[in-house]
Parts: structure tokens; sequence; C-alpha cells
């Protein structure tokens, strides 16, 4: 079965003639039980693979996150438009390196980095994005909910992580959370009167 090859139709358009190798859609099926590569870091399989699920998860949420602000920065409307439009391109800047950051983190464990958009989309803790936001505090009230969210979930991060014995990924957590923490508090200061 291995070279096998199976009809799918992409994008579900009928059209398509082109196909995927089994073993490429049973990569994205199988997120959670992703293969594990030889390595000498000397953290036990079982431990890298609570963490590495945990990475993954946050993986997903960051990319989601990254998206969403994306979606402010391109739709920000009003009269604080240019500020709000830098400052949601600065902060989905940040969220690419984070993301970059877990990912690599998860390769370093030997796992593997389960950090395509289709993947954050269905494994994201994050809510859907609120399309009917158009002005400036609107997005800034959408993303200070989303970010608000993110936070708790990185803390906790830095828990599990901690209790899991793999404190550099316990820093790493911490090192976002203090960032993340920091834009909230940007955020939630234009709410303010």
């Amino acid at each position: 079965m291995r070279n096998s090859i199976l009809s799918l139709s992409l994008y579900d358009d009928p059209m398509s003639d082109r196909t995927l190798p089994t073993e490429a859609l049973m990569v994205a099926t199988t997120s959670s039980k992703t293969a594990f590569y030889p390595t000498r870091i000397d953290l036990p399989l079982d431990t890298r693979q609570s963490v590495v699920d945990m990475l993954n998860g946050t993986l997903a949420a960051t990319t989601d996150l990254r998206t969403q602000t994306k979606q402010a920065h391109w739709n920000v409307k009003g009269k604080d438009f240019y500020q709000l439009h830098l400052l949601f391109d600065e902060m989905a800047g940040e969220l690419e390196e984070f993301a970059d950051m877990l990912a690599e983190r998860v390769t370093a464990l030997a796992g593997t980095a389960m950090g395509t958009v289709r993947m954050a989309a269905s494994n994201s803790i994050l809510p859907e994005y609120d399309f009917d936001a158009v002005g400036g505090m609107e997005h800034v009230a959408a993303l200070a909910d989303r970010y608000a969210a993110y936070a708790k979930h990185l803390r906790e991060g830095i828990a599990k992580a901690d209790d899991l014995g793999d404190m550099d990924t316990s820093d790493l957590y911490t090192e976002v959370s203090r960032t993340i923490d920091k834009r909230l508090w940007f955020l939630e200061a234009h709410l303010v009167g």
C-alpha cells in the first residue's frame, strides 16, 4: 500500500484530476500520532510526546491568533486607522516569530510540528474572529478577548511543562507569555475611557 495513490479532489474542485499519495493523507489525519525521531535529548519519550502535543496545540492557537491579528490589520477603519494598522502588523509579526519558536521546539524534541493553516483552524482554542468588526475599537476589543484567552493558555502551558519536567519548554512559554501580556495591556489601554 506504500506506493498506492488515492484520488482526491483538491479544494472540492470536481474538475481537478490531481492525486495525493496515501501517506500524505495519513499525516493530515493522524496529527495526534506524530512520528518521533531518534534523539539524544534526555527527556523520556512519554514526556516528549505530552510536551509535543501541548506545543502543537499552542502552535495552532498562535497561528490562528496571527491570522486573526492580520484580519484586524487589513480591515481596521476609523480615525485611529494608521496607528492601529501598524500596531496590529507589529503584533502579527511577533506571533509569527513565536510560531517558529514553538515549531522548532517540537522538532528539537524529535517530534513533528503540525503547523499548517488547516491544522491551526481545526485545533485552535480561540473563537472565530468577529467579521462584523469595522471600527478600530471593535477590532481592539476582539483582539483583546483573543489575546486574553491565549495568555491563559500560555500560563497553563508553563505549569504543565514544569510538571512534566521540561524546563526549557516552560521557559519558552514564559518568554512568549511576557510579550502576550504586554500586548494585552496595550490593547486594553485603548479600551479605557
